[in-house]
């Protein structure tokens, strides 16, 4: 009998396998709630689901399933685009429990959204170099990045609703970095 697979917070993505271990159901179940569309899922070339385990985390919460603590370990990952000195103040809030990666310049980062591939993004719609909701739709429209969670940052009221609106998962203003702290933990499943 082969040993049951260990998973890591490293491993890319779950399988069918291990959703039904973590629902206690059977794997038809799984193939039934990914036909009606309840959980986020890819094919591999083989055709075999997959799944990312930020996904996995959201849909155990959204149907009322403990979070196994197996899916706790490790660090997730976080980029965050902003200037400078708020990049380190954001740096330095969540460096204990994720993997932040930072940059100053949104162009620069996107080219490192697919290589990195972050469970979140955290971006300052206040830039100024890139329009800010358009910025959001692509993200939205890539299928390299539409699974990235967006949190946003921004002084101004009326752009964090529209950036809402544009599919960011929260927007926050630029001073709540312990918000957006706060949020990345209860997204990720990591434990206070």
């Amino acid at each position: 009998m082969p040993a049951p697979r260990v998973f890591s917070y490293r491993a890319a993505f779950l399988t069918t396998t291990d959703m039904a271990r973590f629902c206690e159901v059977d794997l038809k179940t799984i193939h039934n709630w990914v036909n009606k569309g309840e959980i986020p899922h890819f094919r591999t070339p083989g055709r075999h689901l997959r799944f990312r385990r930020i996904d996995v985390l959201e849909f155990l919460r959204k149907y009322g399933y403990s979070i196994p603590t197996i899916l706790g370990g490790g660090k997730p990952k976080v980029v965050v685009v902003d200037d400078e000195t708020r990049s380190r103040a954001i740096q330095r809030a969540l460096a204990k429990r994720f993997d932040v990666l930072t940059f100053t310049d949104p162009l620069d980062a996107v080219a490192a959204l697919a290589k990195f591939a972050p469970d979140a993004l955290v971006y300052d719609a206040d830039l100024g170099s890139v329009d800010a909701i358009h910025f959001l739709e692509r993200l939205q429209k890539s299928e390299a990045t539409a699974r990235i969670r967006v949190f946003v940052l921004s002084d101004r009221k009326e752009l964090r609703e529209k950036a809402v609106k544009a599919g960011a998962q929260k927007a926050f203003s630029k001073g709540d970095v312990y918000g957006v702290r706060d949020a990345l933990e209860e997204l990720t499943g990591i434990a206070k």
